[in-house]
């Protein structure tokens, strides 16, 4: 699987505001949107996680706006993990018109693992085969 996933929006109309321009809120919902789906297809998602008693908190989240997006269009958002230890995972994310390829945004969270209690967990020894996995979807620029 490529560390660089790309995933499509089509953006509603109840995502924008009165100028039919996307409220800023609406990029974070969608980096979660991004970030389930790219766990999924790399085959070891929420619902799986959850099931063996790990989540994945937000830690931290910033989002920098470029150009507006509007109702009509489709935002391609392309994340990936840019790091990860055994209690935590980075991700960046890139906001793209999908038609033009103009990049509109680009964002980044931080998520620890934690366990049914509540508490920190080293995914590397809860989960060695799901760290594994993930580890080898870490991105190095240094590849593309």
């Amino acid at each position: 699987m490529n560390p660089i996933y790309s995933y499509e929006h089509r953006i509603q109309y109840y995502e924008t505001d009165g100028m039919r321009i996307v409220h800023h809120s609406n990029y974070i919902r969608w980096m979660e949107e991004a970030r389930i789906a790219f766990m999924e297809d790399a085959g070891y998602g929420y619902e799986c996680m959850e099931r063996d008693g790990v989540s994945i908190p937000v830690l931290s989240v910033s989002c920098e706006y470029k150009s507006m997006m509007r109702f009509g269009q489709t935002c391609r958002i392309e994340v990936r993990i840019t790091k990860l230890t055994p209690v935590r995972m980075s991700l960046e994310y890139r906001f793209y018109d999908a038609d033009t390829n103009e990049l509109c945004g680009t964002a980044a969270s931080g998520h620890c693992f934690i366990g049914a209690n509540g508490h920190p967990l080293s995914l590397k020894k809860h989960l060695p085969d799901v760290f594994e996995l993930y580890r080898r979807l870490v991105w190095k620029p240094e590849e593309t």
